[in-house]
C-alpha cells in the first residue's frame, strides 16, 4: 500500500537545497526555487548539502535527475521512486521508457528548459498525481491514449481482456473457413460497457479491423476522452498499420479530419476496414436494465466487454492515496459485493447478444464463483460461464460467458 506523501510546501522548501547541490547554482538560480531565507530549519545533514553562491556550476545528466529525483520520492514516500523518475526523464527528453535512452541521451547535458519541465511534472507526482496523469499520456496495447484525471487509467492485465476477445474473434473465424462451404460471417459488432479512456474499444477497433465498436460510459469527461483518443487513434495510429494489413497510402487530404486513400493491388480497400471513427459510436449514456434499445445501434452483438466497477465496497477506503485522490471512484466501486454493475450488464446480455454471442468481464478473485452462482440462480437468461481465465499474477480475473441458444 502507498504512503501518504508529506505536506507538499514543506517538501519544496526541502527540495531546492538538494537540487542547488545538484546544479551547483545558488537559491536564486534555481527556476521557480526558493531563497535560502523562506526554507524551514533543516538538519545538520540537510544543511550540509546547500552550496554557496560562490560554487562553480556543474552540468546536470539524465542519469544525474533520475538519482535525485528517485532521491526525493523515496524520502517522501512516492511508491515506485525509480520508476517514476525513469518515465519522467524519458517524457522530457520524447523517449518511452529511461531503458530506450542511448549513452549520449543519458550523458548529454540537459538544458535548462529540460530541467524546469522535469521540476514541474516531478512536483505533480510529489503531490501523489499518478504517472499517467503526470504525463498526460499513457501506453496500451499499441497505442498512446491521452490520460486525465478523473478518467480511469486503464490497467495493464486489461490488455489481456482484449487479447482475449481478439482469439474468440480469431478462433470463430478459422472454423469457419475450416468449412466445406464457408458461410459469409458479419464483421463482429462489439459493445463495450464503461469505455473510460477508450483504451478497451479501440484496441479492439484496430486489432480487428473490420469490427465495429458502441462504446458507452455515464461519465461526460470518460466519453470526451475517450472521442478525443479515437481521433488521436485515427490520425496516429492508422497508418503504422496499413503494413500489416499490405496496404499502401496513395493520399492524404486534411479537411477538418484526416482521410485515407489506400489501395492494395490497385483495388480499393472497403472503407469499413480503415476510417475508423466511422466504426464506432460513443455514447454518454448510464447503463440500466432498460437500455437494450439505445445500444442496438448495430443490430444484436457479438461481443460484450467490460472492466467494470467491480471492488468491494468495503475495500474502497484502503486503495492507494493516487487512486482516492485522483481517479473516479465510480469507476471502482461495485457495491457491497463489488458486482452492482456486472449484475446490470448479464441482465441486459441476452436481449443484447446474438446467439452464442459472448461477454467478456474483469473481475475480482473473488467473483468467478459468485458469478457462476448467480447465473445459476437466474437460468432465465439462457448465460452461461465458459472460462475462468487468469492474470498475469495467477489470479482469476478475466470471465467468458456465452449466450445458449435458445
Amino acid at each position: 500500500m502507498w504512503k501518504p506523501g508529506t505536506d507538499f510546501t514543506t517538501m519544496r522548501c526541502l527540495i531546492h537545497p538538494l537540487l542547488r547541490r545538484l546544479l551547483g547554482l545558488s537559491p536564486q538560480c534555481v527556476p521557480g526555487g526558493l531563497s535560502q531565507s523562506e526554507c524551514p530549519i533543516l538538519s545538520p545533514k540537510q544543511s550540509s548539502l546547500r552550496q554557496s553562491c560562490s560554487a562553480r556550476p556543474r552540468l546536470v545528466t539524465a542519469t544525474d535527475v533520475v538519482k535525485y529525483w528517485q532521491n526525493v520520492f523515496e524520502t517522501n514516500g512516492i511508491p515506485e521512486a525509480r520508476e517514476s523518475s525513469e518515465y519522467i526523464l524519458a517524457f522530457v527528453l520524447g523517449a518511452k521508457t529511461f531503458q530506450s535512452l542511448n549513452s549520449k541521451s543519458l550523458h548529454t547535458p540537459l538544458t535548462a528548459v529540460q530541467q524546469e519541465q522535469i521540476q514541474q511534472l516531478s512536483n505533480k507526482r510529489l503531490e501523489r498525481m499518478p504517472v499517467q496523469y503526470v504525463l498526460g499520456e499513457w501506453d496500451f496495447q499499441d497505442l498512446t491514449l491521452k490520460m486525465r484525471p478523473p478518467v480511469f487509467i486503464p490497467r495493464p492485465e486489461t490488455e489481456d481482456l482484449v487479447s482475449l476477445v481478439v482469439q474468440e474473434e480469431s478462433q470463430k473465424c478459422e472454423k469457419n473457413s475450416g468449412l466445406c462451404f464457408p458461410v459469409s460471417v458479419p464483421h463482429p459488432v462489439i459493445l463495450e460497457i464503461g469505455c473510460g479512456s477508450g483504451a478497451i474499444a479501440l484496441s479492439l477497433l484496430c486489432k480487428l479491423p473490420q469490427s465495429r465498436v458502441i462504446a458507452v460510459d455515464k461519465e461526460k469527461a470518460a466519453v470526451d476522452l475517450t472521442r478525443e483518443n479515437a481521433h488521436r487513434v485515427h490520425i496516429c495510429f492508422f497508418p503504422k498499420l496499413l503494413p500489416a494489413l499490405g496496404l499502401q497510402r496513395q493520399a492524404t487530404s486534411v479537411s477538418g479530419c484526416t482521410e485515407l486513400h489506400l489501395f492494395t493491388s490497385c483495388k480499393p480497400v472497403p472503407a469499413l476496414m480503415l476510417q475508423l471513427q466511422e466504426r464506432i459510436h460513443i455514447l454518454h449514456h448510464d447503463v440500466s436494465y432498460n437500455s437494450a434499445k439505445q445500444l442496438l445501434l448495430w443490430g444484436p452483438t457479438d461481443f460484450i466487454v467490460s472492466n467494470p466497477p467491480y471492488v468491494f465496497h468495503e475495500d474502497m477506503a484502503s486503495l492507494d492515496a493516487e487512486i482516492l485522490r485522483y481517479e473516479d471512484l465510480g469507476a471502482l466501486d461495485g457495491g457491497d459485493d463489488g458486482m452492482r454493475v456486472i449484475k446490470t450488464i448479464l441482465a441486459l446480455a441476452p436481449s443484447l447478444l446474438k446467439d452464442s454471442g459472448s461477454v467478456f468481464l474483469e473481475v475480482d478473485p473473488k467473483h468467478p464463483n459468485m458469478v457462476e452462482n448467480w447465473l445459476q440462480a437466474h437460468p432465465n437468461l439462457l448465460l452461461v460461464l465458459r472460462a475462468v481465465h487468469k492474470d498475469f499474477c495467477g489470479k482469476p480475473r478475466f470471465l467468458h460467458i456465452q449466450k445458449q441458444s435458445r
